[in-house]
């Protein structure tokens, strides 16, 4: 139930960056091979996979699907699976609980996050693989392993957000941007973007903000300016820095009432969510979205069609393009917040 892929395209994402820094202290799992946005091309396959096969253009996902699970025939009710759902602490494959990755001395070499796409070749379980049309770009199907379905999906799927609806998404990094990207294509009337970077204004600007906020030019807190624009406050905010005042804010610059806040930052942190109970009961939700709420491999080709018909717009999300083997400099400019992907081509 495994396949081999050759990958050709992988790009970088805050996640790798921080369990590469060893922020969180217990998920150090070393050596590991970190990537996890990804495409390839299946190079061959396991004994059991009947779904796909050698020379299948595809994309690994970190949220799997196996299909057979109670999570997976859940149909709507969640898109984790029991068995491949994200999980930063496994590191090994799922049918023997070994590495497929070794040094030449023959010691283990951890995996990450389902995938490990930073190597020519790796190893996938097949709940884990998405096959894609071969018409497809496979430079931008990379896209979805990660980023731009996690910001579009939690719009579509997680918060439905509706045409004419208010938006606030904090952090315009690739994330922030997708789920800019989804509120226009849902006709959000209003769309506030949030950052501390300047420079992250005219980008987003031409994916589809219609007003920018950066907190450190206010002199009151971000939520009440964002109250005072939208007559109340938004009617979704979306966090996608990974900080938990940032999430605060978020929280608080919705309408009381019926206000929902979807939080899709990594929190590597201990610290815990900064609410209190009984502000809940003013009306306002926050609700978190894994993956978009896609399941993998039974919605995701549809998605990816609806990007090549242009539905969604992918080619924004590439600032850089260099070979692998420039890879540090990938990291540093994301670190930087000088990119938003930077695709790694073998």
């Amino acid at each position: 139930m495994e396949l081999r892929i050759r990958v050709l395209f992988t790009s970088v994402c805050h996640t790798d960056l921080i369990y590469w820094r060893g922020q969180d202290k217990a998920q150090r799992i070393y050596p590991r091979i970190f990537g996890h946005e990804a495409s390839g091309v299946v190079e061959s396959v396991g004994e059991g996979v009947d779904d796909l096969e050698i020379g299948d253009h595809v994309v690994p996902i970190f949220n799997g699907e196996c299909g057979k699970c109670v999570y997976c025939k859940s149909k709507k009710k969640t898109n984790l699976c029991e068995k491949f759902r994200v999980n930063t602490m496994k590191s090994t494959m799922s049918s023997d609980g070994k590495c497929r990755f070794s040094t030449e001395e023959g010691k283990p070499i951890f995996h990450f996050l389902n995938t490990s796409t930073f190597t020519e070749y790796t190893v996938v379980d097949s709940a884990c693989v998405v096959k894609i049309d071969r018409e497809a770009s496979l430079k931008k199907m990379s896209l979805l392993s990660c980023g731009v379905s996690m910001g579009v999906g939690a719009v579509w799927n997680t918060a439905d957000v509706e045409e004419g609806s208010t938006v606030a998404v904090f952090g315009l990094g690739a994330v922030g941007l997708a789920v800019v990207e989804g509120a226009r294509s849902k006709g959000a009337s209003r769309i506030i973007g949030v950052d501390v970077n300047p420079h992250k204004s005219s980008k987003a600007q031409a994916i589809g903000i219609t007003d920018f906020i950066n907190p450190k030019d206010l002199d009151k807190p971000t939520h009440q300016r964002i109250r005072e624009m939208t007559e109340g406050g938004v009617d979704y905010s979306f966090e996608c820095a990974g900080n938990l005042d940032v999430l605060r804010e978020a929280f608080l610059s919705t309408h009381d009432g019926w206000g929902l806040t979807v939080m899709l930052g990594v929190h590597p942190t201990q610290r815990l969510l900064p609410l209190h109970p009984m502000e809940l009961f003013e009306g306002r939700r926050i609700v978190t979205s894994v993956f978009g709420d896609f399941k993998g491999k039974s919605q995701l080709p549809h998605f990816a069609n609806q990007c090549i018909k242009g539905v969604v717009k992918l080619d924004e999300f590439i600032t850089h393009e260099m070979p692998f083997s420039r890879i540090n400099e990938a990291m540093q400019l994301l670190s930087d917040g000088a990119s938003l992907r930077c695709l790694l081509h073998f």
